[in-house]
C-alpha cells in the first residue's frame, strides 16, 4: 500500500449485489473508475481538460466484498506513454491489508474534441511525475 498515493472510499451498496449476496463483478469496474476520475481531478484544475478512454483492463479477483462494506480504492500511474497511461488499483475492505481486487488499466490520451487518441499532455505527465513521485 505504501506505493500508492491515491485513494478514494465507497460502500457497497445493495444494488450492487447478485443473488449470492457478494459484489457483482462488473461493479468493480464502476468502482475504478469513480477513483480514477477523482484522482484527475485532484490533479486538474477547474478550467484544465484531460480526456481518456479505457483500452485495456485487467482484473484479477482475490475476494469477494459485500453489501455495506466500506472499500477503500488506491490508485497509482505505472507508467506514462506517448499516447497511454497504464495505472494500478487494489480495493480492500476498510482497515484491511489483503486485496478484494488487483487491476491493471490502460487508458489512451484523446482529443477533447475529436475523440481520437493523441499525446498525452505535457501539463499532465508534469503533474503525474510530482504527484507520483511526492509521495515517495
Amino acid at each position: 500500500m505504501a506505493d500508492y498515493r491515491f485513494t478514494h472510499q465507497l460502500k457497497v451498496r445493495y444494488s450492487e449485489i447478485d443473488g449470492q449476496k457478494i459484489v457483482f463483478n462488473s461493479h468493480y469496474l464502476t468502482y475504478i473508475d469513480v477513483a480514477v476520475t477523482e484522482y484527475f481531478q485532484q490533479l486538474l484544475r477547474h478550467d484544465e481538460q484531460f480526456d481518456f478512454v479505457l483500452a485495456k483492463s485487467t482484473l484479477e479477483y482475490k475476494r469477494s466484498a459485500l453489501l455495506n462494506d466500506l472499500l477503500t480504492i488506491w490508485c497509482r500511474v505505472e507508467r506514462v506513454g506517448n499516447k497511454s497511461l497504464t495505472m494500478n488499483f487494489m480495493i480492500t475492505r476498510e482497515d484491511e491489508l489483503d486485496p478484494v481486487l488487483l487491476a491493471e488499466i490502460i487508458y489512451v490520451s484523446v482529443d477533447h474534441k475529436t475523440m481520437q487518441p493523441c499525446p498525452v499532455p505535457d501539463f499532465i505527465r508534469a503533474r503525474i511525475e510530482q504527484f507520483e513521485l511526492e509521495y515517495n
